[in-house]
């Protein structure tokens, strides 16, 4: 299908947008593979080695663990924090958002038995951003660890974070944010989620840092701030779904550095049922959208200033459209195939079938490159035994990415005209040691 619009090179215009929107999945791929080797080879910000602090000079950290009915999980978490990590200059701070179970009492046991834990109690629920707000007023640390309540990092995570931004060169670094993995293995749908961050932490994050020395989007399970950064932005939006991914955008804009710590792991839950999947998924895309609709004329209208940010724009453009998009082609191929049926036209049926088969496995085979990529080059490799579940992913979770960009469209509208809320319902949890 191609567009004539009556000028030649309006018309050029046109097909050339037509031909990247329609293939933009595979695009993407490619992409995404070439970025990986600007990652490995220019960005300047990676760090190849780490130094070990002396206790005397380690900056003193807050690790702030915001709480809404936490208590499946709170406990296993805050006992790794107080006793696991190999720091000393350090205090937990967890803000109690309103929750309504048991959480508040396990905070007030573990208290008596942990003098670097402070609990701060916020009675009425307004968010995971709100609660983070509210907890920086109250930080001792320079830098402020945010942590997720179901979330532990590894042992050394600390002292390499501050590896981040300790040097001369590195003043300008507003947060780090750690390689996500997976806790509970369980399941087919959790063994799919370590292929998910593998690919998207293991290939986009260096692929956007490589390429464009800027990044998308921050982890909020895991990242360490510079608690001056945070204020620079006056903190986190507190009417957005994502607050992770708003104040990438709004420190980036601010010209302040984020980047990517590949080699300090931290260990999130992920939902076991897709019904607790959805609900995630749909948050993100809100989120991601929301981003979208609040720098659509700060960012393209100030395509030089904001460069890299405009790239990003561009890309994300073609993301939410290329997920609408599918929906109306999914509809008029349904209609066209049923219409053929009706007249009896099957060599038409049998071509477009054909045609949609190649397409798929073009996008198949490119998806699968990518995620083999991803699995071989983060952490050493040794994810790589999860390629077997590499279909899984492509079949539900690339299905689920259009369809919740596709709900939350309008939702993200309404929140951006200012009828939002940051109000949050922690999501059914699940033990690990119990998993």
């Amino acid at each position: 299908m191609a567009i004539d619009t009556g000028y030649p090179v309006l018309s050029a215009v046109l097909n050339v947008l037509l031909f990247i929107l329609v293939s933009y999945p595979v695009l993407g791929a490619f992409v995404w593979l070439i970025e990986v080797i600007f990652y490995r080879v220019l960005f300047r910000h990676k760090k190849t080695t780490f130094e070990e602090i002396p206790v005397s000079e380690e900056p003193f950290v807050t690790i702030m663990v915001p709480a809404h009915n936490e208590e499946v999980v709170i406990e296993e978490t805050l006992t790794y924090l107080l006793n696991e990590l190999n720091y000393h200059n350090y205090e937990v701070l967890v803000t109690d958002d309103g929750s309504t179970d048991q959480t508040p009492e396990i905070l007030a046991r573990l208290q008596k038995n942990y003098s670097r834990l402070r609990v701060l109690r916020i009675e009425k629920n307004k968010g995971k951003a709100h609660a983070f707000n509210i907890g920086v007023g109250f930080a001792k640390g320079e830098y402020i660890l945010s942590n997720d309540a179901d979330t532990i990092p590894e042992a050394d995570a600390l002292w390499k974070y501050m590896n981040y931004f300790m040097t001369e060169a590195d003043q300008n670094v507003a947060a780090v944010t750690g390689n996500m993995d997976v806790q509970n293995r369980s399941k087919i749908i959790e063994k799919a989620q370590t292929v998910e961050f593998s690919s998207i932490v293991g290939v986009i994050k260096r692929g956007q840092l490589g390429t464009l020395g800027t990044m998308y989007a921050y982890s909020g399970a895991n990242t360490m701030y510079r608690k001056d950064a945070l204020i620079d932005v006056g903190l986190f939006r507190q009417d957005r779904a994502t607050e992770d991914i708003s104040i990438a955008w709004d420190q980036q804009l601010n010209g302040w550095i984020p980047t990517f710590a590949p080699d300090i792991m931290f260990f999130m839950g992920v939902p076991n049922t897709l019904k607790m999947l959805y609900r995630q998924r749909k948050r993100w895309a809100k989120g991601g959208t929301e981003v979208w609709l609040t720098n659509m004329k700060k960012v393209p209208l100030h395509p030089i200033k904001y460069f890299e940010q405009f790239l990003l724009f561009i890309d994300q453009t073609f993301s939410i459209f290329w997920s609408l998009y599918y929906w109306v082609f999914l509809a008029a191929f349904l209609g066209t195939m049923l219409h053929a049926f009706v007249l009896g036209d099957y060599d038409r049926i049998f071509h477009m079938l054909a045609l949609s088969f190649i397409f798929v496995n073009f996008e198949m085979l490119a998806g699968f490159m990518q995620v083999a990529a991803a699995l071989i080059i983060d952490d050493s490799g040794r994810k790589l035994k999860y390629l077997i579940f590499a279909p899984f992913y492509m079949l539900i979770y690339w299905m689920m990415n259009v369809l919740t960009i596709a709900t939350t469209f309008i939702p993200a509208i309404k929140t951006i005209l200012g009828f939002g809320t940051g109000t949050w319902v922690s999501p059914t949890r699940v033990s690990i040691s119990k998993e």
